[in-house]
Parts: C-alpha cells; sequence; structure tokens
C-alpha cells in the first residue's frame, strides 16, 4: 500500500512532461511523479499499452484510475481544485465527453505540444499576481492624485458658491424633489458641508491618500477612502464630473479593495477591461454612422476630437489610404482582441500589447485625462509575476483578502454587468432594470463607449465681453482652440473640465445646455473663482457690461497653409452662439 497516491506518466513524451510539471506546483508534496520507465515493472496489475495510452494515478489503497478521472482527482489535491471532479461524478454528460476528449488529445500529442508551445509558452506554471497587483495599485495611486489634484486647482470655480454650478444649490435640489431618497440617489459627503474650503480639503485629502497608497501604507483603508471622496465629488460634480473616465476610475478604484491575492478579482478586472475595449467598438457599429461604417472616422477624428495635442495636427495630414487602416484597426483592437483577454497566456499577452499600443497612440494625439493612462495600467491584469520577473524591483504583495469577500462582491458585479449588456446591446427597456437603478448611483459597474458617432466638422464657442456693446474682447481658455497662431497643448494627465465643456456645448445650443448661462453671469459677475479657469481675463479691472458668445468652424490648416501663416487652424464664422446679455438681463440669477 502507497503512502501517497502515486501518478505514472510517459516520460519520453514532451507535452505530457509539460503539464505534469504544472501539476506539480499545483498539488506540492501532496502526491508523488514517476515515468512509466522508470517504475512499470513495479505494477503487473497495469498493462504495458496503457502507460503510453494515458496517465494512471495509483491510490494508496491500491485502486488506479486512469485518463482523464486521473487527471481529475489528481487536481483535488491542488486548492480550490476540487470542482472537476464533482462535474465529472454528478453531472451527466460530462465524464463521457471528457475522456473521449482526453483521448483525442493522448492520440495527437504532438500537434497539441505545439498548441502548448504557442499558447501557454515553454513552460506551464501556476500562475500568482501578487506582483501584478502591486504594480497596479502603485499605477492606480498615481491617477488618483492625478484626478484630485486636477480637481484641487478648479474645483471652486466649477461647483463652490461662486462657481458655475454651485453645490449649495445642487444638494437641496436633490432633497427637495426626492425627499429621503436623495441620500441614495446622490451618495456623497457633501450632505455634511458644502463650503469651499470643505471642497478643497477633500481634494487635498484624496491627494494624500494616494500618496499613503502610493508608499504602501495602509492600502485597503485608503482605497476605502479614496473611493468615497472620490465618489463624493462625482455626485457632487454634476456636468463637471460625469466623464467616462471618471466612473471607470470609480469602477476600478472599488474593484482594487478586493485585491489580495485572489484569482476571482483578477478575472472581475479583466472582464471590466473587456467591457471598457468591446462596448466602445459595439457603440461605434451600433450607431450605423456612416463615417465608421465606411472606415473614414479617423480621417476626421484628430482635428474634430475635443482637445487635440500637437501630433493631432501632423496625423491629420497622412493619407487617407492611412486614415482608412487606422479605423479598421480600431475595430479590431475593440472587437476581436478583447476575447483574448481570456485566452491563454500567450495569446493573453498579445492582446495586452495591442491594447497598450492603441491607447499609447490616443494618449499621443489627445488629450483624455487620465483616461488612456487607467485603461493602460488595467492591462497590467493580462500578465503576471512570471511575465514581470524582469522588474526585479517589484516587491511581491502580500496582503490577503477574504474568500468571502471576493465571492460576495463578484456576483453582484456579474449580474448587474449583464444586466447592463442586455440593454445596451439589445435596445432593451427605456427604463433600466431595478437591479441596475439600484446599483447605479455608486458606479460599481458601468457601461462605456466613446465617439458612437463621429463629429466630422468642429464648432467652436468663442465667448467675448464688451462695456459698450460695440467693441467685443475674447475670453481666452487654456487649451480648447481660439487663437489661430496657438499649437494645440499638451493636457493630460490634468483634466481642464471647463474646456472639455465648452466642446460639448458647441455641439449643442446654450438653451440645451444649462450650466453654459450660469458661466456667462459669473463673466458678468466678475466671478474670481470662474476667471481662474479661463487663460485670459480681457477685463482685469472690472467685469464688463456684456457678454455674448460668437459660434465659428474651426478646423487644421495643411501645410502650405501652415507654411504661409504660421497658423495652426483657420476658421469661419457661423453666427451667434449665445446673444448679448447683461446683469440687468439676469438680475433674478444668485
Amino acid at each position: 500500500m502507497l503512502g501517497k497516491p502515486l501518478l505514472i506518466f510517459d516520460g519520453r513524451c514532451g507535452f505530457c512532461r509539460i503539464w505534469i510539471d504544472y501539476w506539480k506546483q499545483l498539488t506540492g508534496i501532496q502526491l508523488d511523479y514517476a515515468a512509466s520507465q522508470d517504475v512499470a515493472n513495479e505494477y503487473p496489475q497495469i498493462a504495458p499499452e496503457k502507460f503510453s495510452q494515458s496517465v494512471q494515478l495509483v491510490l494508496p489503497e491500491g485502486e488506479v484510475l486512469e485518463g482523464a478521472h486521473a487527471v481529475f482527482t489528481t487536481l483535488t489535491y491542488a486548492p480550490g481544485m476540487a470542482w472537476p471532479l464533482w462535474m465529472y461524478e454528478r453531472i451527466p454528460g460530462i465524464a463521457p465527453v471528457t475522456e473521449a476528449s482526453y483521448r483525442l488529445i493522448a492520440r495527437n500529442r504532438s500537434f497539441f505540444y505545439w498548441v502548448t508551445r504557442f499558447t501557454f509558452g515553454r513552460q506551464v506554471s501556476a500562475r500568482r499576481y501578487s506582483k501584478v497587483e502591486w504594480l497596479f495599485l502603485r499605477l492606480l495611486a498615481l491617477i488618483y492624485a492625478s484626478a484630485f489634484v486636477s480637481l484641487a486647482v478648479q474645483i471652486n470655480g466649477l461647483i463652490g458658491a461662486r462657481g458655475i454650478l454651485p453645490i449649495g444649490r445642487y444638494f437641496p435640489a436633490m432633497q427637495q424633489s426626492f425627499g429621503s431618497q436623495a441620500y441614495w440617489l446622490a451618495p456623497s459627503i457633501f450632505w455634511l458641508a458644502r463650503s469651499d474650503g470643505f471642497l478643497l480639503a477633500v481634494c487635498i485629502a484624496g491627494a494624500a491618500l494616494s500618496l499613503v497608497l502610493l508608499l504602501g501604507y495602509f492600502e485597503r483603508p485608503s482605497l476605502v477612502c479614496l473611493y468615497l471622496l472620490y465618489l463624493s465629488l462625482c455626485t457632487a460634480g454634476q456636468d463637471f464630473l460625469s466623464f467616462q473616465w471618471d466612473i471607470l476610475l470609480l469602477e476600478s478604484g472599488f474593484l482594487a479593495i478586493f485585491l489580495g491575492s485572489s484569482k476571482v478579482a483578477v478575472l472581475l478586472f479583466r472582464w471590466l477591461l473587456f467591457r471598457l475595449m468591446f462596448l466602445s467598438g459595439m457603440v461605434k457599429l451600433m450607431s450605423h454612422d456612416p463615417a465608421w461604417r465606411n472606415l473614414s472616422a479617423m480621417s476626421f477624428h484628430y482635428m474634430t476630437q475635443p482637445l487635440p495635442t500637437p501630433a493631432a495636427w501632423y496625423m491629420y495630414q497622412l493619407p487617407f489610404w492611412f486614415q482608412r487602416c487606422s479605423t479598421a484597426m480600431v475595430f479590431v483592437i475593440e472587437l476581436a482582441v478583447p476575447f483574448l483577454f481570456f485566452a491563454p497566456r500567450l495569446w493573453r499577452f498579445c492582446s495586452g500589447f495591442a491594447v497598450l499600443l492603441l491607447q499609447g497612440l490616443i494618449f499621443i494625439t489627445g488629450n483624455y485625462t487620465f483616461f488612456n493612462l487607467l485603461t493602460m495600467a488595467l492591462c497590467v491584469f493580462l500578465f503576471d509575476d512570471d511575465a514581470l520577473a524582469r522588474l526585479r524591483l517589484l516587491p511581491v504583495r502580500t496582503a490577503r483578502t477574504g474568500r468571502s469577500a471576493v465571492a460576495a462582491i463578484a456576483p453582484i458585479v456579474l449580474i448587474v454587468s449583464g444586466l447592463e449588456l442586455q440593454e445596451m446591446l439589445t435596445s432593451g427597456p427605456p427604463e433600466p432594470n431595478p437591479i441596475v437603478r439600484l446599483a447605479a448611483p455608486f458606479d460599481i459597474v458601468n457601461t462605456y463607449g466613446l465617439f458612437a458617432v463621429m463629429t466630422t466638422t468642429r464648432p467652436e464657442i468663442v465667448v467675448q465681453g464688451s462695456n459698450d456693446g460695440i467693441t467685443w474682447l475674447d475670453y481666452r481658455f487654456p487649451f480648447k482652440p481660439g487663437d489661430l497662431h496657438r499649437a494645440p497643448r499638451w493636457a493630460a494627465p490634468y483634466q481642464p473640465r471647463l474646456d472639455w465643456q465648452m466642446w460639448f456645448a458647441a455641439l449643442s445650443n446654450y438653451q440645451g445646455t444649462p450650466w453654459f448661462g450660469n458661466f456667462m453671469v459669473r463673466l458678468l459677475q466678475g466671478s474670481p473663482e470662474v476667471l481662474a479657469l479661463l487663460a485670459e481675463n480681457p477685463f482685469p479691472a472690472a467685469a464688463p457690461k456684456f457678454v455674448r458668445a460668437q459660434l465659428f468652424d474651426y478646423s487644421f490648416t495643411n501645410w502650405q497653409e501652415r507654411r504661409a501663416t504660421g497658423e495652426w487652424w483657420k476658421r469661419g464664422p457661423r453666427g451667434l452662439y449665445s446673444p448679448a446679455i447683461s446683469l440687468d438681463d439676469v438680475r433674478a440669477v444668485p
């Protein structure tokens, strides 16, 4: 009688040796392994031809198992791997299917050896993600820091007492409209206090906690607090904090709370990255936009995107065939590559590099704040500790998350995201599912998809002030196009949120953009907090008596035009966007 189970395998089979080495890592010292060439004579009860047909598992009591049954029984000695044998023994049809599959592989071991090499590499090993988690949390800390610092220098001008959308009006209005439900619909610590000082303090606290997380102290408490603080700001920020990268940061930050050597948590991050990329491609197809359908979208994108970088001007000059190939590449990476996120190791690595390439190109050509950086950080979960082995300075993260916590959150994420996907991809009912509606205020699961419809022109709003209604001077913004001679500017990971909203406002009208009227009133009032959001105030001594907004069509110049004039942009007038107003017209506005 044996002291331990013994798994006997064909020692001359390269395919067998690869997988036996992997099983040794999983089962540790609980099993013994031996090549049939060394021990076959000790087991006369096993026919010699059996050793070349399948593995043989000799149990301590003398029973011999083979094929898939032997494999699944072997895996029961690995932590968390008892479920394959349970399915084999209890679910009808599983046993014959797996045994037939085993025989197919055994008869074609040379072929499957090369399949293994091209999917897992030369060696299959138990995947560990401690270094991956450590690296992601450091990247997440930097992204959180950039988000909080970016808000700290803008927050009072955006939503402070003399800002464009004061939270001092927002929260009472929510309570008046929804009663006690408002606390659930608008979760925020700003129910407690709403002063400008408190707004700034929250941003500073978030930046400080980001530093604590970066240094590796109090990781889980820091992650919880960072999520709650940023959720509070996103709730209070109204139009100015409603971007997809804001909800992506919240969802990523929430999942990060549950990191701790849990492969389920790693899979949840891959699922998040899958939804982010795949839905970004699907919305382009579902919109039926001709620019995406005929692959011409990228010929417009570099010029019409909200805040292009200098590199965008050069990319815009490339030939049309290149732009069409670029558009096709976007579809491949967004629609096909995401399925490789759940593929074997080497294929998963290839998918990670493809996404990193796309996000890197977007980062170079457009100012999308921390969006591309966060997406690239999520790609870390497509790799493993062995892949990061060359980064020798990366320490191993030792924090652990209880299985019960991950087991509790995983079904919630999967159910809510599944319902959201169903509604989005099938044009579901106008009212969201009650479960989705219940979870929505906390942004723990979201849907994504930028640029469903490609804008083919670039309307730009030019805001002007005057003291006599005759001579008008332009207010200049720090990053959005204005002066034709000024090159597009780099901003990311900083986000000038007013500049961004001006791009959206130009696609609509001032009646459909309520915050724009508030902005114009603040200019008439000379609000220092709002003026601080601008690059140049043409009325430094006192606020103007009148303000208005003109609309222009902007486009990039070409090589000849730029050489002749030195201008990066050219423009043509489209008329008034907003008529001239004075404080007398808006006396009732506080």
